[in-house]
C-alpha cells in the first residue's frame, strides 16, 4: 500500500469511528507503530485530526480533505486531464491552477517543448521541473498543505504573467453555465488568470454540478468566459445554445 493510499485508509478509520487508538491503527492496517505515528502526524500537520495521548480523533472539515479528493473521481479526472492535455502545444505559455484536477495534466505534458508553465501548485512545479520544462511557481501562503499556495501575494505574482492559456477547476458548476467556488480561497487568483490568459479551459468532472445539497457559495464566472468545457458531464443543448461560442468536450 502507498503512503497516500494508507493516510486516505486511516482518515476513512478515523472519520468512521470519530476516535481510534494506536494499537487499533496498527492492527487493522498491519503496520508499525513508527509507520503510523508518521502517517498520524502529516494528516495532523494538515489539520484534519487531532493527536491525542495513544489516539486519534476526527475534525470536522468543512469541504473534502485534501487526501480525500486526490482520489474521489480519480479516473474520470484522469480521462478530463489527458482530453485536456491535447489543448496544450509545443512553445504555450500557460497557468494551470492548483486543483487536483489540473494537477493531473502535469503527467501528460512532460514532452512538450518549449513550454512554459505558471502555477500556484508546488507538486506540479516538482514534477515538471524535471523534465525540460520552464516552470514558475507563483509562490504566497500553503492553503491547503503540502501543495496549493494562495493569497495577496500569488494573485499579485500572477499579474505579472500573461499566457496563452488556463487550465483551471473549481468547487463546482451548474447546468445555467455559472462556475462557482466553494470559499473566497483562489478567488482573486482565478479572476487575475482569466483576465489575463488568451484562452481558458475549464474541468470539471459529474460530481461538481450543483445539486440542492451541494451549492457553491460564490460565482467566478460563467461559461461565456471560457473557450471549452472538458467534462464527462453531458450537458443539455438548452445550455450549449446558451454559450455558442464555447466548446463543450465530453470525454
Amino acid at each position: 500500500m502507498y503512503q497516500q493510499e494508507r493516510l486516505n485508509r486511516i482518515m476513512q478509520i478515523i472519520r468512521q469511528n470519530g476516535y481510534v487508538t494506536v494499537k487499533y491503527l496498527t492492527s487493522t492496517l498491519h503496520y508499525s507503530n513508527a509507520t503510523i505515528n508518521r502517517d498520524l502526524n502529516i494528516l495532523a500537520g494538515q489539520k484534519l485530526v487531532h493527536r491525542t495521548y495513544g489516539g486519534v480523533e476526527w475534525i470536522e472539515q468543512k469541504g473534502v480533505p485534501l487526501p480525500f479528493r486526490y482520489h474521489k473521481m480519480r479516473a474520470e479526472k484522469l480521462r478530463i486531464a489527458k482530453e485536456a492535455a491535447k489543448f496544450v502545444h509545443d512553445g504555450d505559455t500557460i497557468f494551470i491552477d492548483a486543483s487536483t484536477q489540473t494537477e493531473l495534466m502535469a503527467g501528460f505534458l512532460t514532452d512538450r517543448k518549449n513550454l512554459t508553465v505558471i502555477t500556484n501548485n508546488v507538486a506540479i512545479v516538482t514534477r515538471l521541473s524535471e523534465y525540460n520544462i520552464n516552470v514558475v511557481c507563483l509562490g504566497g501562503k500553503v492553503v491547503e498543505p503540502p501543495y496549493m499556495l494562495d493569497g495577496t501575494e500569488t494573485a499579485e505574482n500572477a499579474a505579472t504573467y500573461q499566457a496563452d492559456k488556463l487550465f483551471f477547476s473549481t468547487y463546482g458548476f451548474n447546468d445555467t453555465g455559472e462556475i462557482g467556488i466553494g470559499e473566497t480561497t483562489y478567488f482573486a487568483l482565478h479572476k487575475v488568470m482569466l483576465r489575463n490568459a488568451k484562452k481558458a479551459y475549464f474541468l470539471a468532472d459529474h460530481d461538481k454540478l450543483s445539486t440542492p445539497e451541494k451549492r457553491f457559495s460564490r460565482v467566478l464566472c460563467s461559461f461565456e468566459k471560457v473557450d471549452a468545457v472538458i467534462s464527462d458531464h453531458s450537458f443539455n443543448e438548452a445550455t450549449k445554445a446558451v454559450y455558442p461560442d464555447t466548446t463543450f468536450v465530453k470525454v
